[in-house]
């Protein structure tokens, strides 16, 4: 893995934090990491402490790594420039996670070179998040490999030729965990409706969707659909369910235009 030889992660919050969990479980000394955010939680710092890790060391201490990940609020980039840009030296490759920021913001605002920009989602909290990354202008293949090993620590990695496809990763990825967990709570509910006991219900639409999910993952090489068919028997209790949700007013649509709510957003973000 192209774990860089020195990094700083401005921005150490639920995204950071996880990521940065990762990079020190393949392998990246804890030496060659500085941690910066403002009000750090306490787990940040029993990490800090149980690791080695320098957290919020004195201003002007820490000189520009090689790598500097931002993982700051996209609203927080303009107040706290001024103390990122002493940062970036002349060889530092900038890796921003930050929503709807552009390479071009952040290229305004930064003395960066290279930027690849990244959007990661909430899974990589447990090593099985998917990143979306775009390299721009300046960026070596090999400053490439090192973004590749810093976002597939926690999860799986895809490359983008365009900048512009991020803001439809973001309303598919970025925000779709949040679509699965309702897809729980709502399938709770419908269990309660139905006559379950709502412990009971919410238990089972969890495990369901776990399962639904790891096995969505062991099996790869197999679309989506074809799994759905295997556990659809022909006029049975699974079809008459699924004769609801792929009705022309079913779950299709209603995901189309939740995905394209969730992109004009991220445009708007992206000004």
């Amino acid at each position: 893995m192209a774990l860089p030889a020195s990094l700083v992660l401005v921005g150490a919050g639920k995204m950071g934090g996880a990521m940065l969990e990762g990079w020190l479980a393949l392998g990246l000394p804890p030496a060659a990491v500085t941690a910066l955010d403002p009000a750090p939680s306490d787990e940040m710092k029993a990490l800090a402490a149980a690791r080695g890790f320098a957290l919020n060391p004195p201003a002007g201490t820490v000189a520009p790594p090689e790598t500097l990940v931002l993982a700051v609020k996209p609203q927080m980039l303009d107040a706290a420039a001024p103390s990122i840009a002493p940062l970036v030296g002349p060889g530092t490759l900038i890796v921003s996670v930050m929503a709807g920021k552009t390479i071009a913001d952040i290229k305004a605002r930064l003395p960066a070179s290279a930027v690849v920009r990244a959007m990661p989602n909430t899974p990589a909290a447990v090593g099985r998040g998917v990143a979306a990354l775009v390299a721009g202008p300046g960026v070596s293949s090999a400053q490439r490999d090192v973004a590749t090993a810093l976002l597939g620590a926690v999860g799986r990695v895809e490359w983008l030729d365009d900048e512009a496809l991020i803001d439809a990763v973001t309303a598919v990825s970025g925000s779709g965990p949040a679509y699965v967990f309702l897809l729980a709570e709502t399938l709770a509910k419908a269990g309660e409706a139905a006559g379950l006991p709502a412990g009971l219900s919410a238990r089972l639409a969890r495990a369901t969707v776990e399962g639904a999910g790891e096995l969505l993952f062991r099996a790869a090489d197999v679309a989506p659909s074809r799994l759905r068919e295997n556990v659809t028997s022909p006029a049975g209790t699974t079809a008459a369910a699924l004769a609801v949700l792929m009705a022309g007013d079913g779950l299709q649509p209603l995901m189309t235009r939740a995905v394209a709510a969730a992109k004009r957003r991220a445009e708007e973000l992206s000004g």
